[in-house]
C-alpha cells in the first residue's frame, strides 16, 4: 500500500501543529520551509484540511493555520481520509455475482489498518517528541 506525497506532507504538518500552542498561528512558509516543499503544493493541501474541519486558518499579514477547536486530537485516520478519500484500496477487477472472495478478504485487512490507524492520535507521537527531545 502506498499513500501519497501529499499524505506524506499532511501528517507531517498536523504533527507539527500539535505540537504547537493552541493558539499560535504558524505560516504556510514556515510550514513549507519545515518540509522543504513548496508553499504553492502545501496551500493545496491545508485547504483539504481547513475543509475537513482539522485546522483552522487566519487571512492577513499576521495569518497562518492552527488546530481547529473542534478536533484538537486527530487521528491519523481522519487525516489520511481528508487527504485520499474513504474509496477502498482494493477493487476486485472480477465479475462475481455472489461477490469476490479476494476482496471480502482485502476489505477486512483494510478495516483493521483503518481501526488501528482511527485508534492513532497525532497528540502520542506530540508526546513521543518531546520526550525524546527533553532527553
Amino acid at each position: 500500500m502506498k499513500y501519497s506525497k501529499a499524505t506524506n506532507y499532511a501528517l507531517h504538518t498536523m504533527l507539527h501543529l500539535v505540537s504547537t500552542a493552541p493558539e499560535q498561528l504558524v505560516s504556510v512558509h514556515q510550514l513549507a520551509e519545515l518540509q522543504k516543499v513548496s508553499p504553492t503544493y502545501l496551500s493545496k493541501i491545508l485547504t483539504k484540511l481547513v475543509k475537513a474541519g482539522m485546522i483552522e486558518s487566519t487571512s492577513g499579514a499576521n495569518g497562518g493555520y492552527r488546530l481547529s477547536r473542534k478536533n484538537p486530537d486527530p487521528s491519523f485516520l481522519e487525516i489520511i481520509h481528508a487527504i485520499e478519500g474513504q474509496a477502498s484500496l482494493f477493487e476486485c477487477s472480477q465479475n462475481h455475482n455472489a461477490g469476490c472472495l479476494i476482496q471480502q478478504v482485502m476489505v477486512q485487512a483494510e478495516e483493521e489498518m483503518e481501526s488501528f490507524l482511527n485508534n492513532k492520535k497525532m497528540s502520542e507521537l506530540a508526546s513521543q517528541m518531546k520526550g525524546a527531545n527533553s532527553l
